[in-house]
């Protein structure tokens, strides 16, 4: 039997009934993929409404807790925007593709015609990622926070000079970084900001947080692998930086600001069918997206 801490396996298949269909609003085939799904679905006798992942009314309703499940239709922003949506709701979400990358995705060659029947007979499982919890503080006070599922970046503003930020795990002084930014990320978003800063790929299912400096200058270039549990501290010690979660709008942040990135309360809850090995048969397949492999040498 597969690890619980990994997935939660369907013994008692649940058959979904209340199901909501969203897609990106700026993507016209992912609303126009939306309308067929919810169409799929009324021909099997389930009244599933569906629209933009920003509209109010439905984001109501989920809030409300009138569904068991939430398709989404887009790309990994998407995705990611679902999982804040759905998580403090306990709510499913089933990722139907129509981004670029997709590394959020569970790619299925026969289609989603394939994997609606499958969830709609009970054959699938739930896939755990964990989110961060990110607390912005300046002189004692916290000042907002935030949940993420891919990243929590502090990171220069916009003047183009490296900026100096102290990390500190549970309490004890790590290094002081003088770099273009450093990302505290999952092992979802290990595969995002933090592989496109020289990061390792982390399996989906850990629960530790990921330190990577941006653009190091004479300072420690290395990722780090927290333990599972810790918390990060991040202080700046420059006038010219911001902060960022899960890629939003940036935050401006003062000279000596803290944030604090700890594991969070939240659980995003991905669909998956068949077997669990599918997250490196989908890293291959994306590794391989790069125009030059296979050329000749």
């Amino acid at each position: 039997m597969l690890d619980g801490n990994i997935i939660d396996v369907m013994t008692s298949p649940i058959i979904p009934k209340r199901i909501v269909v969203t897609g990106h609003p700026k993507l016209a085939e992912a609303m126009q993929e939306a309308a067929l799904i919810a169409r799929y679905l009324a021909e099997r006798g389930i009244d599933a409404p569906y629209g933009s992942l920003y509209d109010e009314k439905l984001r109501k309703r989920v809030h409300a807790g009138e569904f068991e499940i939430l398709i989404a239709v887009g790309g990994d922003g998407t995705m990611l925007r679902a999982g804040h949506l759905c998580a403090p709701h306990d709510i499913p979400v089933l990722g139907i593709n129509k981004g670029r990358l997709g590394f959020l995705f569970q790619i299925d060659p026969q289609g989603w015609p394939h994997m609606l029947d499958m969830l709609l007979n009970g054959e699938y499982w739930l896939e755990k990622r964990m989110m961060l919890w990110a607390g912005h503080h300046r002189a004692g006070e916290l000042l907002g926070s935030w949940q993420a599922l891919n990243d929590v970046v502090v990171s220069r503003g916009q003047y183009l000079r490296p900026i100096h930020i102290t990390a500190s795990v549970d309490g004890q002084f790590l290094t002081t970084y003088v770099a273009d930014g450093l990302i505290a990320s999952t092992a979802t978003g290990s595969t995002a900001y933090a592989l496109a800063s020289g990061g390792p790929i982390l399996p989906p299912e850990l629960r530790n947080i990921l330190i990577i400096p941006i653009a190091p200058h004479l300072s420690v270039d290395r990722a780090v692998v927290l333990s599972e549990g810790s918390t990060v501290c991040m202080t700046v010690h420059s006038d010219n930086s911001v902060l960022s979660v899960d890629g939003q709008a940036p935050i401006g942040l003062a000279e000596e600001d803290r944030v604090d990135v700890r594991a969070g309360e939240n659980t995003v809850k991905f669909i998956r069918f068949g077997e669990p090995d599918y997250f490196y048969r989908n890293l291959t397949a994306h590794m391989n997206q790069n125009a030059t492999i296979g050329l000749p040498r």
